[in-house]
This record gives structure tokens, sequence and C-alpha cells, in this order.
């Protein structure tokens, strides 16, 4: 049987030598259109290799990277038990529902999207190709100065265990971070190149999670009774339930489904499906158990570094906070790969990672894209307030109301009423919902930087 390559309408996407039945089943073809006037590249970088059990790990280690630290108090805090639970289930919910919505238009129009840009140009044109390209490059730099202020984070909870004193600050630590992902960026050329990596960030995922759930029920169940009670104002109550909200959201989307999928064997709907369905039920349970763990244990004084609430052995805390910060370098990596794809086939970056010309050429624009993402997660190292507004201005848009929307336009002929109306709803639900999170993230942004200058040691 001969083999093909997919062509795009303007471009070629490249993804190996597979056969054309395979790489287009009949089910998934059904819908094919007039493509719209936007070109699409070739990519640089590795597509159609991995199993969606790897795909599935990619995903779990992003709902489980350090941030869970963090959900705690950026969550738990806000709501209280009642809300914030029903709140992180009923996110988890609808957050699986939305993305399968957007991995089974993988292959609309006859054709595979390997970025999620790819998919809005095809369906909408040139114009929401660089809106949705737009808005994935803020959520990604955003969910990266999170971990590089995480990382920061874990690094100055080491120093402080074993130092009492201030010669050396979180800008410090941050600033260090930065520069070991970038080490690491320079020497992982794409997604699919982890493989190894992913194995490593499980077990480094399983040491720190399993720490932090043991130190803080020992904590719990020692302490005196906690208070649960949310603090704050009337007025900041009302805020930082919005942006809660917000956060909710944070915790379960990567906003960049497309690209992860773009990895993944045929048939590569099923296979995506499974690798979701894995993220939401195995992969949630060590997410689940540390946030209300923590939150038990703490109560409203939980801290938003779950770690640096956590009572135990200096050593173990050490383990904890180290690992940590050498998953946290992972996890980035991850969330930093459609920038890295994006440079790589714009200036034609292929092969091995130690070639002269794809080492210099990293070293400058990763070195360089990090350094500018290090320089802001140093300037506000506000992490709470970052998650609010990654989740209102970016994960809301792309996960929520833009998936529901190309849902609409490309199955419409295909849709009841009562489908279009549900669609409809959550589009016009989430677009409100993203401008009030998005304000009330503003709104503690201004009213942390108030109080604390910019480069803060927190």
């Amino acid at each position: 049987m001969e083999s093909h390559e997919l062509t795009g309408h303007s471009g070629r996407i490249h993804s190996g030598r597979i056969h054309i039945e395979e790489q287009l089943p009949v089910e998934e073809t059904l819908d094919v259109e007039e493509p719209l006037d936007v070109q699409v590249p070739e990519t640089a970088h590795q597509i159609s290799s991995d199993s969606w059990l790897q795909a599935g790990f990619v995903l779990t280690t992003g709902l489980n990277s350090a941030f869970v630290l963090g959900y705690s108090g950026t969550i738990m805090v806000p709501l209280g038990w009642a809300p914030g639970v029903v709140g992180l289930l009923a996110a988890a919910a609808i957050s699986l529902y939305a993305n399968m919505l957007l991995a089974k238009l993988h292959l609309h129009g006859g054709k595979r999207h390997i970025r999620y840009r790819d998919l809005a140009g095809y369906i909408y044109g040139r114009r929401a190709y660089c809106l949705t390209w737009g808005l994935q490059y803020v959520n990604l730099f955003m969910i990266n100065a999170g971990f590089i202020i995480l990382g920061g984070s874990a690094l100055k909870a080491v120093y402080v265990l074993f130092r009492d004193d201030d010669t050396m600050k979180l800008p410090y630590f941050i600033a260090i971070t930065g520069f070991v992902c970038a080490m690491f960026a320079i020497g992982v050329p794409h997604l699919s190149a982890l493989r190894i990596w992913l194995g490593i960030s499980a077990l480094l995922t399983l040491v720190y999670l399993v720490i932090t759930f043991t130190l803080t029920l020992k904590d719990g169940i020692n302490d005196p009774p906690r208070d649960y009670s949310i603090p704050g104002t009337r007025t900041g109550k009302i805020f930082s339930t919005i942006g809660a909200c917000a956060n909710l959201v944070f915790v379960y989307n990567s906003g960049m489904l497309p690209e992860i999928q773009a990895t993944i064997r045929q048939p590569v709907v099923k296979n995506t499906m499974k690798a979701l369905y894995f993220q939401f039920t195995i992969g949630a349970v060590p997410m689940y158990a540390v946030i209300f763990a923590g939150y038990w244990a703490y109560g409203s004084s939980t801290s938003t570094y779950l770690l640096s609430s956590v009572s135990g052995p200096d050593w173990v805390k050490t383990l904890a906070n180290v690992t940590a910060f050498l998953q946290t370098i992972i996890s980035l990596h991850i969330f930093a790969s459609p920038m890295y794809e994006y440079m790589d086939t714009r200036y034609g970056i292929k092969g091995s990672a130690l070639k002269p010309k794809n080492l210099s050429f990293r070293i400058l624009f990763r070195g360089g894209y990090l350094t500018i993402n290090t320089l802001m997660a140093a300037l506000l190292p506000f992490l709470g307030d970052i998650q609010s507004l990654t989740g209102a201005i970016s994960t809301i848009p792309l996960t929520f109301i833009l998936a529901n929307h190309m849902y609409l336009m490309a199955k419409n002929n295909k849709l009841n009423s009562l489908q279009k109306s549900w669609h409809w709803l959550n589009v016009c639900f989430f677009g409100l919902m993203s401008i009030a999170a998005a304000i009330a993230a503003l709104r503690l942004i201004a009213v942390h930087s108030k109080d604390y200058n910019v480069f803060a040691d927190l």
C-alpha cells in the first residue's frame, strides 16, 4: 500500500510514513469542508509516534505538577469545604467534557490539526488563527511563570531549613530555577523526546505528594481544631471567590490539547479519549488527596505553598522540596513546548540537540524566552494571583468558550436545537465568568502590589 503525508491547504504537515486509511478513518472524515485561507506550516517536531499512555502521563504530569501544592490555599481557603469540594468535582466534569469536544475536532475536515491555532484558523479564518495563538501564548507564558515561581519557592524552602538569614531571597531562587529550566529546554528537543523523563517525573511527583500528604495528615491529627472560616472583608471574599473559580478551571486544563494529541499514534481520537479518561480518573486521585488533606490540616491558615505549612524532619521536607523543584522543570518543558515548536519550525531547526546549529539556536531563543519568563516571575511572584489571571484571560476562553463554539461551527448541521442551546449556554456563561475572573485577578494583583514591592521576598 502506498504511503502518504498529510496535506494541508497551503502547506504540508508531515507525520511520517502512515497508511492513509489509518490516518483518516472513514467515520472521522465525514465533515469535509472547503478550508479557509490560512497557511499551515510543516512541523519540525515529531508527531504521531506516542502511545495513549504516554500522552496520558503528559496530561497527568501537568495535573499533578507542583501547582498542586498551592491549591489548598488558593482554592479551598477562599471557597470553604462544601463549595470547594463541589467546585473541584464540577470543574473536572466540565473540563473533561470540553476537552472531549476539542479532541473530536482533531480530524475535522478530513485532515489533522496539530496545533490549536491551526484548528481555529481552519474553522474561522486568519483572525481567529492569530487570536487563538495569542491567547495560547499568554496562557502558556503565565503557566510557565507560575512554574518558575514554584521552583524558586521550593528552593527557598530548602534554604530556610538550614540557614536562618535573609542573604538569599526568593528572586534569587527564581533566577536559579529559570537557568536550570533553560538548560533542560536546550537538551530536550521536543515533547515526544521526554519519554524517560516522564517516568522520572512520575517518580518525583509520587515522592513529594506522598510526603506532603503524610506530613499534613500527621499535623492534622496532632494539631488543635482548625478555623475553616473564609478570611477577608465582605468585598474581599467576593473577589477571592471569583478568583478561586478561575483557579478551578486552571487546575485541569493545559490549553494545548491539540499539540499533545498531535503526538499520539492512530487511531488518534480514540487514543486521546483514553488519555483523557486516565487523566481525570487515576491521574486526579493524588491531587485530591493532597488538596483536601492540606485544607483539613491547616484550615484558613493554609499557605499558597503547602510545604511551607507542614512540620516534620528537615531531611524529609528537603526531599519533598527538591523533588518538587525537579518535577517543576519537566512540567515547564511540557507547557513551553508549543512555543519551542513554533520557533524550531519557523527557523527549520531539526535533528540532534547537540548539533552546533541547533544548540546555538536553542541557547539563544529558548534561553531568551525563559529569561523573559523568569524576569516576569521574579517581578510579581504572587502565585495564586498568577493562577487566577491565567485562568481568566486564557484558560477559560481556550478550553470552554472556543471549544464549545468551534464544535457548534463544525457540527452545526448534526446538532439538534437542545444541543445547540447547551453549547451556546456554555459559551455565554464562561464568557461572563472570564470577564468577572479577570477583574477579580487584576484587583488581587493590585492589592498585593501595594503590600509588597516588586521582586518581593515572599
